[in-house]
């Protein structure tokens, strides 16, 4: 059994409550808020109006509201997003990254783990802490949400050794799910080109949210014809936005540059060869399908 465990420094949580806090979040983001409860969480994402990307987080019912955990890079701005759409909603939308921290263990010591259930997003409290099973895909294990003061204790009690977070965003980049840089993506893809239905962060049977319109228009016309995919540099370095060619068409264009690379990519396009090695200004590099995503 794997009992690793991953302190994830660069996540932030906070936390939306109120009168209205459930209704406020449904307005808003791409999943429905009706699945979240204290045994059931969700990944979601916040659309520009024209349904572009702008922010995505997981959300977890925490006493009379919710968690949400998003990348530490774009939290302040979460918060400001979320603070603009306020208006008169009865509200309060806190950022409590001082108090609770994000920690992620295997997927088998999450089932081992009483109380557990092998349930996309499957939410159980452990010491009064939400574990949840991460409600994209089972094989990022589960995280777990708990105050500063209390982690050691518990990750004692749990017999789980704390691990390099690289080696969790390596696992998360070989899934093909991005692991972190979110802000390199912003208004530059479609949300539904991220994946998010296959990721479970978009319900098309919901009511209206921010961008629902481009989103449903895009899958009920079936004009999806860009996705997200990871990158495997073979040798050197990649730039950012630089523009991925075969036989001579463009097929793609890098987003994510960094050490966890991605690129936006015309999946459906002839002339786009999964196999092929292709070749930069300053290196070569594959383009990799995630085995989730058949396509």
């Amino acid at each position: 059994m794997n009992n690793n465990v991953y302190i994830l420094e660069d996540r932030a949580i906070l936390y939306v409550s109120g009168q209205d806090s459930k209704d406020f979040l449904q307005n808003l983001i791409s999943n429905d808020i009706n699945k979240v409860n204290n045994s059931s969480s969700c990944f979601a994402s916040l659309f520009t109006p024209q349904g572009k990307f702008l922010y995505e987080f997981i959300v977890v019912k925490h006493k009379q509201g919710y968690f949400i955990d998003c990348e530490k890079s774009q939290s302040d701005e979460i918060l400001n997003q979320l603070n603009l759409y306020k208006i008169r909603s009865k509200v309060e939308i806190l950022n409590l990254s001082n108090e609770f921290v994000v920690a992620c263990l295997s997927y088998n010591k999450y089932l081992s783990i009483e109380g557990s259930k092998d349930i996309l997003g499957f939410t159980f409290r452990y010491r009064e802490d939400p574990i949840i099973l991460d409600p994209r895909n089972k094989n990022l294990g589960a995280r777990l949400i708990i105050n500063l003061e209390k982690l050691y204790l518990s990750l004692k009690k749990l017999d789980l050794k704390n691990d390099k977070i690289e080696n969790y965003y390596f696992k998360s980049h070989k899934l093909g799910i991005v692991p972190k840089n979110l802000n390199k993506l912003k208004n530059k893809l479609f949300g539904i080109e991220c994946n998010y239905e296959e990721l479970n962060a978009i319900d098309f049977k919901k009511g209206c949210y921010v961008g629902q319109e481009n989103t449903a228009r895009i899958k009920l016309k079936k004009k999806l014809s860009k996705r997200l995919f990871p990158i495997e540099i073979v040798e050197g370095t990649l730039l950012e936005d630089e523009k991925i060619y075969n036989n001579g068409v463009e097929v793609g264009k890098v987003l994510i540059n960094e050490d966890y690379p991605f690129a936006l990519i015309k999946y459906l396009d002839k002339n786009f060869d999964k196999n092929v090695i292709f070749k930069s200004e300053n290196g070569t590099f594959k383009i990799l399908v995630p085995e989730w995503l058949k396509i």
